[in-house]
């Protein structure tokens, strides 16, 4: 084999990994279950979902029940934790979701979020420090 024919380590693409947390208000109107509106609102996810996975962007990804599902556990050096119903804190928007995406660059992890099919919606991106599981 040629020199020139060997992998060249230094011109791989490498890529980082990004949690993109989807903050929105989870008492905001949406279609419901079983009408077009709603069929036609789950297309837009799952194309988007196939378009992570068609782009080796997808690592993970899921929505989260309403935050009246919420347990909280408070902790604080020298005492028992305590737990309480209820999300951390009232807020205007609500964690809804998250995707974890492997990206390029903050630049195509912004891209990826800003096409999530949600029309009303925050989006925090932060990289990934560190994932046990990471191989």
């Amino acid at each position: 084999m040629a020199v020139s024919d060997q992998a060249d380590p230094l011109k791989e693409i490498t890529t980082m990994e990004y949690m993109i947390l989807i903050h929105s208000d989870e008492h905001a109107e949406v279609p419901g279950p079983g009408t077009p509106e709603f069929d036609q609102m789950m297309a837009g996810w799952m194309a988007y979902n196939q378009r992570l996975i068609d782009g080796g962007h997808w690592i993970a990804g899921a929505s989260l029940q309403p935050t009246a599902t919420a347990t909280t556990v408070h902790k604080s050096v020298g005492a028992e934790p305590a737990v309480t119903d209820g999300p951390f804190a009232e807020t205007k928007e609500q964690l809804g979701g998250f995707y974890l995406v492997s990206a390029a660059d903050l630049d195509q992890a912004i891209e990826l979020a800003t096409a999530i099919p949600i029309p009303f919606a925050s989006f925090e991106i932060r990289p990934v420090a560190f994932r046990p599981d990471a191989g």
